[in-house]
């Protein structure tokens, strides 16, 4: 173990590419912790509104992470090649798909808004007051779409600071504009939850502008002319499909389930689902390090396999495999020790009853018991398989572990056994962690997920897979 560990490069790339992201997740992340906190200010009925909108808009955000997953597959291979005209051309492919998809809940939105919320609860007050927020809100779906792909197609071509200054900014001005437009400080009108929204449309606009004009001065990758962006040959829509449609798949119906279980805790009662809300914040600055050391992985990983150097990507894959599970041990270590705290800063206002508080403190509780377990497969799907080219296998992994396993049993449990809150959450996680994790680490060691885009990677493939055959005949002889 110390002699896989024991190697400059890995750590010195590694870190260079993790950090930033990690950064800008985490800004990302205190984006929407300083929403949450801020509106948790105007009580349990303004922030379980608001986290039901964000759970129709973390939807869309899954199905938009399928299509950059899949782009990561492309761009990072290219990159390995430095092929800048197929980056230009996958990236093309991937705004136009994002754009169409954050176009349909932008419709939605729109047009029945109170629909939206009633599948969550069907109470007055919740309505009311998440469909104003989700009409100003919708205004940023656009801008996420073009961001998260933008994002994407810098991080695959090792460009990790850009995105993350972008989020340190989009992160500042959203916090001051929250803080002015739903308070009614320095000039603005007191606008309450509808200030909240309005402070994140704008926020995300901005953040795009930044991307385009420092991209344009600069002269980065994302800048090539209209043709070779735009104009797809039909036989690379088809490649970027094939690869990339089982990501959207896994990720579209992945998001779908996890919108039904939120569903299920919203049902039993709107203090839940704050305490779900106020979890699903200090979860988003946890996972900071997974993204980032997973985002690593992927492009470390698939530079490595479209140059054809298999066996850096093979080593590379042992030691994240290792180190992601190592994390969530300390990261779990740390909410554990603080969960106390960490639930109380959000009734800095004594506005959040104490049904709320008590369940947020125990649901922390058991996602950071599980946390190191839930890691094994999140890494081994997302930063290896994918990386690797294998998109399909994650597939069937991660939707039987959730929609013919945990999502059966959570129902069961709340609608029939009829378990406490509580319960059905730990049942959530059980019934979906442990026999994924099971079926991802037989297949990593299987190798069955090397599977290459590129010319070089192919070829080399064929050879370290003969070079193995003949290895295992010799040890045999």
């Amino acid at each position: 173990m110390t002699k896989l560990f024991n190697d400059k490069r890995f750590w010195k790339t590694a870190l260079t590419l993790a950090v930033p992201v990690a950064l800008q997740n985490m800004l990302t992340s205190s984006f929407t912790l300083a929403d949450t906190l801020l509106v948790s200010r105007l009580g349990d009925v303004a922030l379980s509104s608001v986290g039901m909108v964000g759970q129709w808009g973390w939807l869309m955000t899954m199905v938009l992470i399928g299509f950059c997953s899949g782009t990561t597959v492309f761009v990072s291979q290219f990159w390995g090649i430095k092929d800048t005209r197929r980056i230009h051309s996958t990236c093309g492919i991937a705004l136009v798909s994002a754009l169409a998809v954050s176009g349909i809940f932008t419709v939605i939105s729109f047009a029945v808004p109170q629909y939206v919320l009633r599948m969550f609860n069907s109470d007055p007050a919740i309505i009311a007051e998440g469909s104003k927020y989700l009409l100003v809100v919708a205004y940023s779906y656009f801008a996420v779409a073009i961001t998260n792909v933008l994002s994407t197609v810098l991080r695959s071509t090792e460009e990790v600071k850009l995105p993350m200054y972008v989020s340190g900014f989009t992160t500042v001005l959203n916090i001051f504009l929250d803080y002015c437009m739903i308070f009614g400080k320095c000039g603005f009108p007191e606008m309450g939850i509808k200030g909240a929204a309005l402070a994140t449309s704008i926020s995300a606009w901005a953040g795009v502008a930044v991307i385009v004009i420092v991209s344009l001065i600069r002269k980065n990758i994302l800048i090539a002319p209209f043709k070779e962006m735009f104009c797809f040959k039909k036989a690379e829509v088809k490649e970027f499909y094939k690869k990339t449609a089982p990501v959207v798949f896994n990720e579209g119906m992945w998001g779908a389930g996890t919108f039904t279980f939120n569903l299920i805790y919203a049902n039993m009662g709107y203090e839940y689902f704050a305490a779900v809300t106020i979890l699903r914040s200090f979860e988003n600055i946890a996972f900071i390090f997974f993204i980032g050391l997973c985002s690593a992985c992927s492009v470390m990983i698939g530079k490595s396999i479209g140059m054809g150097k298999i066996h850096n990507g093979i080593k590379d894959s042992k030691r994240f495999a290792f180190l992601v599970p190592s994390v969530a041990i300390f990261v779990a270590a740390v909410i554990i020790t603080f969960r106390h705290q960490l639930v109380g800063v959000f009734n800095m206002g004594s506005n959040i009853n104490e049904i709320t508080l008590n369940s947020a403190v125990i649901i922390m509780t058991i996602y950071a018991c599980e946390l190191p377990i839930r890691m094994i497969p999140y890494i081994q799907i997302v930063g290896i398989f994918r990386s690797g080219g294998d998109t399909v296998t994650g597939v069937k992994f991660d939707l039987s572990s959730l929609w013919l396993v945990s999502l059966p049993a959570t129902l069961i449990a709340v609608y029939v056994i009829k378990v406490p809150f509580v319960v059905a959450f730990a049942v959530m996680y059980i019934f979906e962690d442990y026999l994924k994790t099971f079926l991802c680490l037989r297949h990593y060691r299987s190798m069955k997920w090397l599977k290459p885009v590129t010319k070089e990677g192919r070829t080399a493939l064929e050879n370290y897979s003969k070079a193995k055959n003949r290895k295992n005949e010799g040890e045999e002889k």
